[in-house]
């Protein structure tokens, strides 16, 4: 256990150039914008006919999120 604290505490000690650094900076915002506008997204559009935030829902089923009757409108609720 120890020599593995020891590997990853010189490793962490190693300098880098500015040039890696900066690269894996980048690589790391793409993938914090991908994840937050990206696949959000996509993660409920594949779950098929359900219906998004504010559409109007009669039941838990009919709503991506699983939570119906946030509110009445109408006859029914809206998912939230």
């Amino acid at each position: 256990m120890n020599n593995k604290f020891d590997e990853l505490a010189k490793g962490l000690a190693q300098s880098a150039t500015r040039r890696v650094a900066l690269k894996k900076f980048g690589v790391g915002l793409a993938g914090m914008a991908l994840a937050c506008f990206g696949l959000a997204n996509k993660a409920e559009a594949d779950k098929g006919g359900c219906r998004r935030r504010g559409r109007q829902c009669k039941s838990n089923s009919d709503c991506c999120s699983g939570n119906c009757y946030c509110g009445y409108y109408g006859r029914g609720g809206i998912c939230c």
